[in-house]
């Protein structure tokens, strides 16, 4: 895959998305693409791509490989290769990962901590 914000990704790109009628409230543990359309609040650890859509409202730290936000998250993000905020994205929290993408427009309150790619295991 090139970079994210190149890609134009679609419904079938995903294992598994969240609805927008869905509010989940727990820990999430996925290994394949994720995509999240409705309300999540706790905790994301993921070893896959996760994106969290236009409407989409996340109040949670998430771990994850590749992190896609175009909606809005309130904390921590941790991400093993890239994070990406679009123009639609909100971040309320802190950011750190090896990539760190912003576009021109998205909200960001926080501190961003850029960091060496690890080896693949």
């Amino acid at each position: 895959m090139t970079d994210i914000h190149s890609d134009v990704l679609e419904d079938d790109d995903f294992d598994t998305i969240l609805s927008p009628d869905i509010d989940f409230s727990g820990t999430l543990h996925f290994e394949k693409p994720f995509l999240i359309r409705g309300k999540v609040s706790g905790e994301i650890s993921a070893r896959g791509l996760l994106v969290v859509d236009g409407e989409a409202v996340v109040n949670a730290d998430i771990d994850a490989s590749r992190v896609v936000i175009r909606g809005y998250v309130k904390g921590d993000v941790i991400a093993a290769e890239k994070v990406e905020v679009t123009v639609t994205g909100k971040l309320e929290g802190n950011v750190t990962a090896p990539e760190i993408f912003m576009e021109s427009g998205c909200v960001f309150n926080g501190r961003c901590t850029m960091t060496r790619k690890t080896a693949a295991l």
